[in-house]
């Protein structure tokens, strides 16, 4: 009877050792890095590209009679004040003086405008497709984790009642035999030692997985510099517009870390290993669990929403050059 306690032991070992197997798969590996959701060439300019900040220039009083600031702020990010200037004064002169010639001339300027208002609102929905299929991506990732976390768990929990349901009726039977070697006990201490054993796996029971992402939109937000080489010119300027006379109306991208912070989604503040997960999440990549992954594919989610309220203003701006009489 003295072998039991071994024998239970072993079983155990090698439990363990087929329940722990590697996410690290290589081939599952190098495909998670493999696959980009860039399909365009990189984005490259230089400060002179991103436009002037709106409120250090001098407009025509004609514009802010007949469009609003967040029309003039959108027109300004995408390149459209001069020509809706052109567009007013030529709409003026034709009221006055109907011509033949000025009303093909305004025909063709409000083309123009047109023109470029859905040019920028195919730069604002290709650069969103980006953010929503890495968002896409990054969930399925962790889906597949979250799998295979579930699998392990539940072969844990049968394993416990395996072993917990053994262990009762062997150190049962070895009492009714009335053995005096106590190897009853031997039995029923390895089987409490091994459900033990097998709670602990269920409560660490955390699957990581490395993921490169050397493309990193958040770092960007994070950072705040003067341009990217990841978001357009334009998207970019104007998600970190700010007026300080207006200090209640802070830059998306404020109020975007403002959500992170505010959630816990980087909560650098409590955390032991803050220049860990800024490098991990702000970085070139780094050993995500679950969560994490969940966690960064949100934050994407959240980039999204932020960048596709600009077609609000987009869509007000066409409304308001429609209406002008």
């Amino acid at each position: 009877m003295k072998m039991r306690l071994p024998c239970f032991v072993y079983i155990l070992f090698a439990f363990v050792l087929a329940s722990c197997s590697s996410t690290h798969n290589l081939q599952l590996q190098q495909y998670i890095n493999k696959v980009s959701c860039h399909q365009q060439n990189e984005v490259r300019y230089n400060i002179q590209a991103v436009p002037q900040p709106l409120y250090q220039l001098s407009l025509d009083t004609i514009l802010t009679r007949h469009f609003t600031p967040a029309s003039l702020q959108v027109a300004h990010a995408f390149g459209l004040l001069d020509i809706l200037g052109r567009y007013v004064h030529e709409h003026r002169q034709y009221t006055a003086s109907p011509t033949l010639e000025e009303r093909i001339s305004l025909l063709e300027l409000s083309q123009q405008i047109h023109n470029r208002i859905n040019q920028a609102s195919l730069e604002i929905s290709s650069f969103a497709s980006e953010l929503d299929c890495e968002e896409e991506r990054l969930t399925q990732i962790a889906d597949y984790l979250k799998g295979k976390e579930r699998e392990r768990e539940s072969k844990l929990t049968v394993a416990a009642i395996v072993v917990g349901a053994t262990g009762g009726i062997g150190s049962s039977a070895l009492a009714l035999g009335e053995r005096t070697d106590k190897a009853g006990n031997y039995v029923a201490i390895a089987s409490g030692i091994t459900e033990a054993v097998l709670g602990i796996l269920m409560l660490t029971n955390n699957r990581t997985l490395t993921i490169e992402h050397p493309r990193n939109a958040l770092k960007d937000v994070w950072e705040g510099k003067d341009t990217s080489d990841i978001f357009p010119a334009s998207i970019w300027y104007y998600i970190n517009y700010y007026d300080p006379a207006h200090p209640d109306q802070p830059s998306l991208r404020y109020q975007l870390l403002q959500r992170w912070m505010s959630f816990k989604q980087i909560d650098v503040a409590s955390t032991k290993n803050k220049k860990k997960l800024l490098d991990m999440y702000f970085g070139d990549g780094g050993k995500y669990s679950t969560d994490q992954l969940y966690n960064r594919a949100n934050m994407y989610d959240q980039l999204e929403s932020y960048v596709k309220l600009i077609k609000q203003d987009i869509m007000a701006l066409s409304l308001e050059v429609e209406n002008i009489r």
